[in-house]
Protein backbone atom coordinates (compact mmCIF):
# COMPACT_ATOMS: atom_id res chain seq x y z
CA UNK A 1 0.00 0.00 0.00
CA UNK A 2 1.31 3.45 -0.90
CA UNK A 3 1.71 5.85 2.01
CA UNK A 4 -0.37 9.01 1.67
CA UNK A 5 2.69 11.15 1.00
CA UNK A 6 3.81 8.71 -1.72
CA UNK A 7 0.62 9.03 -3.79
CA UNK A 8 1.76 10.58 -7.04
CA UNK A 9 0.06 11.05 -10.38
CA UNK A 10 1.67 7.79 -11.51
CA UNK A 11 0.20 5.96 -8.50
CA UNK A 12 -3.24 7.39 -9.27
CA UNK A 13 -3.01 6.20 -12.87
CA UNK A 14 -2.06 2.73 -11.68
CA UNK A 15 -4.83 2.50 -9.09
CA UNK A 16 -7.53 3.68 -11.53
CA UNK A 17 -6.23 1.87 -14.62
CA UNK A 18 -8.90 -0.82 -14.51
CA UNK A 19 -11.86 1.54 -14.26
CA UNK A 20 -14.11 2.24 -17.22
CA UNK A 21 -16.71 4.84 -18.17
CA UNK A 22 -20.16 3.31 -17.61
CA UNK A 23 -22.05 2.38 -20.75
CA UNK A 24 -25.30 3.22 -18.96
CA UNK A 25 -25.13 6.37 -16.79
CA UNK A 26 -28.08 5.05 -14.76
CA UNK A 27 -26.33 1.81 -13.80
CA UNK A 28 -25.88 2.69 -10.13
CA UNK A 29 -23.89 0.99 -7.38
CA UNK A 30 -25.26 1.60 -3.89
CA UNK A 31 -23.02 2.40 -0.91
CA UNK A 32 -21.64 -0.63 0.93
CA UNK A 33 -20.20 -1.58 4.31
CA UNK A 34 -20.64 0.78 7.24
CA UNK A 35 -22.10 3.39 4.91
CA UNK A 36 -24.85 1.22 3.41
CA UNK A 37 -28.15 2.97 2.83
CA UNK A 38 -30.93 1.81 5.16
CA UNK A 39 -33.62 -0.49 3.80
CA UNK A 40 -36.17 1.39 1.75
CA UNK A 41 -34.02 4.42 1.07
CA UNK A 42 -33.02 3.53 -2.49
CA UNK A 43 -36.58 2.58 -3.38
CA UNK A 44 -37.67 6.12 -2.54
CA UNK A 45 -35.42 7.66 -5.19
CA UNK A 46 -34.52 4.96 -7.75
CA UNK A 47 -37.55 5.35 -9.99
CA UNK A 48 -36.80 8.98 -10.82
CA UNK A 49 -32.98 9.01 -11.00
CA UNK A 50 -31.49 11.36 -13.60
CA UNK A 51 -27.94 10.90 -14.98
CA UNK A 52 -25.29 13.38 -13.87
CA UNK A 53 -21.52 13.62 -14.10
CA UNK A 54 -18.95 15.33 -11.91
CA UNK A 55 -15.24 15.81 -12.30
CA UNK A 56 -12.85 15.00 -9.45
CA UNK A 57 -10.06 17.39 -10.46
CA UNK A 58 -6.70 16.37 -8.99
CA UNK A 59 -4.28 19.29 -9.11
CA UNK A 60 -0.52 18.80 -9.13
CA UNK A 61 1.71 21.11 -7.07
CA UNK A 62 5.31 20.99 -5.86
CA UNK A 63 3.90 20.21 -2.40
CA UNK A 64 1.90 17.24 -3.72
CA UNK A 65 -1.52 16.41 -5.10
CA UNK A 66 -4.78 18.04 -4.02
CA UNK A 67 -8.45 17.61 -4.92
CA UNK A 68 -10.27 20.70 -6.16
CA UNK A 69 -13.78 21.35 -4.81
CA UNK A 70 -16.28 24.17 -5.13
CA UNK A 71 -18.58 26.03 -2.78
CA UNK A 72 -21.89 26.40 -4.59
CA UNK A 73 -23.53 29.80 -4.84
CA UNK A 74 -25.90 30.73 -2.04
CA UNK A 75 -28.42 31.91 -4.66
CA UNK A 76 -28.89 28.54 -6.36
CA UNK A 77 -32.28 26.82 -6.18
CA UNK A 78 -30.77 23.44 -5.30
CA UNK A 79 -27.84 22.61 -2.96
CA UNK A 80 -27.13 26.29 -2.30
CA UNK A 81 -23.97 26.90 -0.30
CA UNK A 82 -22.90 23.25 -0.29
CA UNK A 83 -19.46 21.91 -1.14
CA UNK A 84 -19.42 19.87 -4.34
CA UNK A 85 -17.37 18.78 -7.32
CA UNK A 86 -17.86 20.69 -10.57
CA UNK A 87 -20.54 18.90 -12.56
CA UNK A 88 -24.23 18.57 -13.15
CA UNK A 89 -27.09 16.94 -14.97
CA UNK A 90 -26.51 15.25 -18.33
CA UNK A 91 -27.93 17.14 -21.31
CA UNK A 92 -29.14 15.75 -24.64
CA UNK A 93 -26.16 17.25 -26.47
CA UNK A 94 -23.66 15.41 -24.25
CA UNK A 95 -22.18 12.38 -26.02
CA UNK A 96 -21.56 10.56 -22.73
CA UNK A 97 -21.30 11.19 -19.00
CA UNK A 98 -17.63 12.18 -19.32
CA UNK A 99 -18.65 14.95 -21.71
CA UNK A 100 -21.17 16.11 -19.10
CA UNK A 101 -18.53 16.36 -16.39
CA UNK A 102 -16.07 18.22 -18.64
CA UNK A 103 -18.71 20.62 -19.99
CA UNK A 104 -19.99 21.51 -16.53
CA UNK A 105 -16.43 21.94 -15.21
CA UNK A 106 -15.64 24.42 -17.98
CA UNK A 107 -18.87 26.31 -17.37
CA UNK A 108 -18.48 26.49 -13.60
CA UNK A 109 -14.74 27.04 -13.02
CA UNK A 110 -13.22 27.66 -16.45
CA UNK A 111 -11.06 24.54 -16.78
CA UNK A 112 -11.22 23.51 -20.44
CA UNK A 113 -11.46 19.93 -21.69
CA UNK A 114 -7.94 20.04 -23.14
CA UNK A 115 -6.56 20.98 -19.71
CA UNK A 116 -7.86 17.76 -18.14
CA UNK A 117 -6.28 14.33 -18.47
CA UNK A 118 -8.89 11.70 -17.65
CA UNK A 119 -7.34 8.83 -15.66
CA UNK A 120 -10.32 6.92 -14.33
CA UNK A 121 -13.88 6.64 -13.10
CA UNK A 122 -15.71 5.81 -9.90
CA UNK A 123 -18.84 3.69 -9.75
CA UNK A 124 -22.07 5.53 -10.49
CA UNK A 125 -23.81 6.28 -7.21
CA UNK A 126 -27.37 7.36 -6.38
CA UNK A 127 -28.09 10.47 -4.37
CA UNK A 128 -31.08 11.23 -2.20
CA UNK A 129 -31.74 14.25 -4.42
CA UNK A 130 -32.59 11.96 -7.35
CA UNK A 131 -29.42 11.74 -9.43
CA UNK A 132 -27.24 8.89 -10.61
CA UNK A 133 -23.82 10.54 -10.42
CA UNK A 134 -20.73 9.25 -12.19
CA UNK A 135 -17.48 10.74 -10.86
CA UNK A 136 -14.77 11.19 -13.49
CA UNK A 137 -11.20 11.56 -12.21
CA UNK A 138 -8.93 13.95 -14.08
CA UNK A 139 -5.44 15.39 -13.61
CA UNK A 140 -5.16 19.17 -13.92
CA UNK A 141 -1.91 21.12 -13.71
CA UNK A 142 -1.76 23.27 -10.59
CA UNK A 143 -0.86 26.30 -12.71
CA UNK A 144 -4.13 26.31 -14.65
CA UNK A 145 -6.09 29.48 -13.83
CA UNK A 146 -9.69 29.18 -12.72
CA UNK A 147 -12.49 31.35 -14.09
CA UNK A 148 -15.34 31.13 -11.59
CA UNK A 149 -18.94 31.53 -12.75
CA UNK A 150 -20.30 33.38 -9.73
CA UNK A 151 -23.88 32.52 -10.61
CA UNK A 152 -23.08 28.88 -9.80
CA UNK A 153 -19.94 28.87 -7.65
CA UNK A 154 -18.94 31.13 -4.77
CA UNK A 155 -15.33 29.97 -4.76
CA UNK A 156 -13.08 26.94 -5.27
CA UNK A 157 -10.63 25.42 -2.82
CA UNK A 158 -8.26 22.46 -2.61
CA UNK A 159 -7.84 19.66 -0.10
CA UNK A 160 -4.50 17.79 -0.05
CA UNK A 161 -4.79 14.09 -0.84
CA UNK A 162 -2.61 13.43 2.20
CA UNK A 163 -5.38 14.93 4.36
CA UNK A 164 -8.09 12.86 2.70
CA UNK A 165 -6.23 9.56 3.01
CA UNK A 166 -5.56 10.04 6.72
CA UNK A 167 -8.35 8.13 8.47
CA UNK A 168 -8.00 10.44 11.48
CA UNK A 169 -9.75 13.04 9.30
CA UNK A 170 -12.75 10.80 8.53
CA UNK A 171 -15.57 11.93 10.79
CA UNK A 172 -18.42 9.45 11.15
CA UNK A 173 -21.78 11.16 11.63
CA UNK A 174 -25.40 10.07 11.83
CA UNK A 175 -27.81 11.49 9.27
CA UNK A 176 -31.58 11.32 8.88
CA UNK A 177 -33.58 11.50 5.65
CA UNK A 178 -37.36 11.12 5.58
CA UNK A 179 -37.28 9.31 8.89
CA UNK A 180 -34.48 6.92 7.87
CA UNK A 181 -31.19 7.04 9.78
CA UNK A 182 -27.79 6.11 8.37
CA UNK A 183 -24.07 6.69 8.96
CA UNK A 184 -21.84 8.76 6.72
CA UNK A 185 -18.32 10.14 6.71
CA UNK A 186 -17.64 13.88 6.62
CA UNK A 187 -14.39 15.77 6.04
CA UNK A 188 -13.71 19.10 7.76
CA UNK A 189 -10.82 21.03 6.26
CA UNK A 190 -9.79 24.66 6.74
CA UNK A 191 -13.26 25.72 7.83
CA UNK A 192 -15.03 23.79 5.06
CA UNK A 193 -17.48 20.98 5.77
CA UNK A 194 -17.52 18.33 3.04
CA UNK A 195 -20.52 16.09 3.52
CA UNK A 196 -23.30 14.16 1.82
CA UNK A 197 -22.76 12.69 -1.63
CA UNK A 198 -19.54 14.65 -2.16
CA UNK A 199 -17.98 13.13 0.96
CA UNK A 200 -19.15 9.66 -0.09
CA UNK A 201 -17.49 10.09 -3.51
CA UNK A 202 -14.29 11.28 -1.85
CA UNK A 203 -14.35 8.25 0.43
CA UNK A 204 -14.73 5.90 -2.54
CA UNK A 205 -11.87 7.70 -4.28
CA UNK A 206 -9.63 7.43 -1.19
CA UNK A 207 -10.40 3.72 -0.78
CA UNK A 208 -9.45 3.07 -4.39
CA UNK A 209 -6.15 4.91 -4.35
CA UNK A 210 -5.01 3.48 -1.00
CA UNK A 211 -5.59 -0.17 -1.86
Amino acid sequence: MAASDDITAAVLRERLAGTRRPADPLDIVTPRGAYRWPEGMLEKVAATLKPAGVLIPVRSHDSGLAVLLTQRSADLKHHAGQVSFPGGRMEEADTDIEATALRETHEEIGIAEEQVTIIGYLETMPTVTGYAVTPVVGLVDGGVDLVIDKTEVEFAFEVPIAFLTDTANHRMVRREWRGLEFSMVEFHFDGQRIWGATAQMLLRFVNMIKK
